[in-house]
């Protein structure tokens, strides 16, 4: 098995340990009625994504979620929450440099030995669920799980159906598919986002991502016999029968999103190996992006 693999099985568990976490380090995570950002870069973005959502959408308080290059200066926040597996990534480096004395942080790494430990006011570690892996899986959805549980948002059903996830074959003909659309809505558009980049990063495979409800806007047009719609989480009336109408397969996401994700990252592994890739060697691509000079 590649390293992906193995660590992507392993995920049941770390979620497990990282909703234990949230429990033990509710200071440096998030209060209630703080407005918050949550930054990340890649993989963590895209979680970022899905966090802020939960967030708000929980009555929390205000929450917006950007790439740590992309994050507006001149925005007031109590608190800014930054995803980093590594811990070593020029941009959120940069960014944590920034708010220092200002703006009070939080890391959420994967490496107790790496700057980030700090260029954070507050750190939560999971090095349980650290990778050997290029390609990201059971670090992003782990910090995922902390915050999710942080907002008791997460249950032993998100466990049991990750377990499914790993345990049930993928839909027949999927893996033979030669494009992937990828639909969420409210906080699994995160989710989306993360699957098309899962599937682009291991399996070099055409993916796009979507609200599900802006698919028909223009995106289905590309959708025919020999793609895939995945829709992560409940998906709107009458759009499955419309995908299938054009002769694309229609995959209905039933279990937990995030046990979807798990189903998507199963299936950038799967295609991968019908393509002769090697998931572990994704192209152009280094476990952490470190520059030489400072970002501007």
């Amino acid at each position: 098995m590649t390293h992906v693999e193995n660590e992507l099985a392993s995920q049941p568990e770390c979620w497990i340990r990282a909703a234990e976490l949230a429990s033990t380090h509710g200071d440096a995570l998030p209060a209630a009625g703080e407005r918050v950002a949550i930054v990340g870069c890649g993989t963590s973005y895209f979680m970022a994504q899905s966090a802020a959502v939960l967030r708000e959408g929980s009555g929390q308080g205000e929450t917006d979620a950007f790439a740590a290059s992309e994050f507006p200066h001149t925005r007031a926040y109590d608190r800014v929450v930054a995803l980093t597996r590594s811990g070593t990534t020029t941009e959120v480096l940069e960014l944590l440099g920034r708010l220092r004395g200002r703006t009070r942080t939080t890391a959420v790494t994967a490496d107790p030995r790496t700057p980030v430990m700090d260029s954070a006011d507050d750190v939560v570690v999971l090095d349980f669920a650290d990778e050997r892996s290029v390609v990201q899986t059971r670090f992003a959805t782990s910090a995922l799980t902390l915050l999710r549980a942080h907002l008791g948002r997460h249950t032993d059903a998100a466990v049991a159906d990750a377990r499914t996830a790993l345990e049930t074959p993928l839909p027949e003909g999927l893996v033979d598919c030669g494009q992937f659309t990828f639909l969420g809505r409210g906080w699994t558009v995160g989710l989306a986002n993360e699957a098309g980049l899962k599937m682009r990063e291991a399996s070099l495979a055409w993916t796009e991502a979507y609200p599900a409800m802006e698919y028909r806007h223009g995106p289905i047009s590309i959708t025919t016999r020999g793609t895939a719609t995945w829709m992560l989480g409940e998906a709107p009336e009458g759009l499955a029968e419309q995908v299938q109408a054009t002769g694309g397969q229609w995959v209905a996401g039933g279990l937990d999103p995030l046990a979807e994700l798990v189903r998507a990252q199963r299936l950038a592994v799967a295609v991968a190996a019908a393509r002769g890739l090697d998931p572990d060697r994704p192209r152009h691509l280094t476990r952490s992006v470190v520059l030489d000079a400072p970002v501007r």
